[in-house]
């Protein structure tokens, strides 16, 4: 049987806030939607997705990248444009695509009568599945207004008048979830570096729409297991401040979720249900980093890593 890889993370405390684009508009807006019955501010999984390969390529572990950043071109620069994904570890584990239109040849009076030909697509299937990060509390509305630097001109060329402009604030904590199956890299030892990044990554974003905002882990949970479905995806809870897992408790007592599959760590692990997770054989940690490591080697054990057990 396979083995999969489920997580949920929550982020620390923060303030998210698009900077201000290239754009008419006089309001710079975060993504929103509705959840629970109130609209939630959200960031893409892309975003994450973008986060992570940029770990990759700056963290200095020997991360080979195929989809490179250039911040002097605020573009990505390719490395290889038909893609390995024995060489790359984002083309393995984030998958890519690439589609080519079908070439025409011969005058229009030639092609009379013949088939149509196709193009042609080159795709590969992300492995490593991310969920949007959603907030856990509501958006209230919040906006601030800032004045613009430097001298702003219309599309005409003439100074602009209005050089105030508003962009929407939010002061909360994300959630988001994820979910891997190792058997489907072409390299399964690349799930470490998954680890690593997710529980490492900063700022998310991917173009001039950055902010700086903590992404790593204040609390987290991670299940290593071989039941093809997470069943706790979104279970961290917010009230008066506080975090807590009151679902996954539930699910765990109803014997849906192995204790021990579970590796719970960060400020949730000092909570009741931390603590009463802890006693039904859940592996609780104060320390995300801490808690990283043992299911790492946990995980090299189980997929023969020599390299890393």
């Amino acid at each position: 049987m396979s083995f999969h890889l489920f997580g949920n993370i929550v982020t620390a405390y923060g303030t998210a806030a698009n900077n201000r684009g290239e754009n008419e508009g006089n309001i710079t807006t975060l993504q929103k939607l509705f959840w629970k019955g109130d609209v939630h501010t959200t960031v893409s999984a892309e975003a994450i997705r973008w986060a992570l390969r940029y770990y990759w390529q700056t963290c200095g572990n020997g991360y080979q990248v195929n989809r490179q950043w250039n911040d002097a071109k605020n573009d990505n620069d390719w490395q290889n444009p038909n893609f390995d994904d024995e060489t790359y570890i984002d083309d393995d584990v984030l998958g890519y695509m690439k589609a080519e239109a079908a070439k025409s040849e011969g005058s229009d009076e030639s092609k009379k009568g013949k088939k149509r030909e196709k193009g042609t697509t080159t795709a590969k299937r992300g492995v490593l599945e991310v969920t949007r990060a959603i907030s856990m509390v509501p958006f209230e509305g919040d906006i601030t207004f800032n004045a613009t630097s430097g001298q702003k001109l219309d599309k005409d060329g003439n100074p602009k008048t209005n050089t105030l402009y508003g962009t929407e604030v939010h002061a909360t904590r994300y959630q988001y979830g994820f979910a891997l199956t190792p058997d489907r890299l072409k390299d399964k030892s690349r799930i470490i570096g998954v680890l690593d990044g997710l529980t490492s990554i900063g700022e998310v974003g991917g173009n001039q729409a950055r902010f700086l905002y903590d992404f790593s882990p204040e609390s987290l949970v991670l299940r290593w297991t071989h039941d093809f479905s997470p069943r706790f995806l979104y279970c961290f809870q917010e009230e008066d401040g506080e975090i807590s897992i009151p679902d996954l408790l539930r699910r765990v007592q109803a014997g849906d979720i192995e204790a021990n599959e579970l590796w719970i760590a960060g400020a949730i692990a000092q909570s009741d249900a931390g603590e009463m997770l802890q006693e039904l054989g859940a592996n609780v940690f104060v320390g995300i980093k801490t808690a990283v490591q043992s299911v790492k080697r946990v995980i090299a054990e189980d997929l023969d890593l020599e390299d890393l057990a």
